[in-house]
């Protein structure tokens, strides 16, 4: 069966965007002569996005508005808005639940939760969140739209791996 996983990144107090919905902020603390590329080695395993429409939103309009950066996979981005869906991506009012669901029982490589937080929470709730690839930027926004949060449950992790670069850390859980 496939597996689900986060792969994302939060500010050292838990924020994945400021105030704004910005992530403008999401670097490192300078030059990193190790350049670890922990993308590329992640995404060996996926073949299927996930996201959340201001997600998506953001890397058309702000992150790579002159090219779809993740044209490699199949993108299901979960909105209410009436959008013309490709081979790639697929726009979906789907419950992102009922969605998971489906897609863990076909074909195919593993399923990456890109974001957003509702999107995160969502599942996070129903417990479908098999990985936690989260790296901490070395930032404190003190506000913005928090990853972990509308909890209902406590959800039990095994830390798999840690490394730390340009001031960032990334840390690796499993769900118990």
């Amino acid at each position: 069966m496939r597996k689900i996983s986060l792969f994302i990144a939060m500010s050292l107090d838990g924020y994945i965007a400021d105030n704004k919905g910005d992530v403008g902020w999401l670097r490192g603390q300078g030059d990193d002569d190790e350049n670890i590329d922990v993308y590329s080695e992640f995404v060996k395993d996926i073949d299927t996005i996930l996201m959340g429409w201001n997600t998506y939103y953001q890397i058309i309009t702000k992150l790579s508005p002159d090219e779809w950066i993740y044209d490699d996979f199949t993108t299901y981005v979960i909105t209410h808005r009436e959008c013309t869906s490709s081979e790639k991506i697929r726009f979906t009012n789907t419950n992102p639940v009922d969605l998971i669901s489906r897609l863990k029982e076909e074909n195919g490589k593993d399923i990456w939760i890109c974001g957003g937080a509702n999107l995160v929470w969502q599942l996070m709730n129903e417990d479908f969140i098999d990985y936690y690839y989260i790296t901490v930027i070395p930032t404190l926004l003190g506000s913005g739209i928090r990853l972990f949060e509308n909890g209902k449950k406590e959800i039990r992790l095994k830390l798999l791996n840690t490394q730390s670069y340009n001031g960032m850390t990334d840390l690796i859980y499993m769900r118990e």
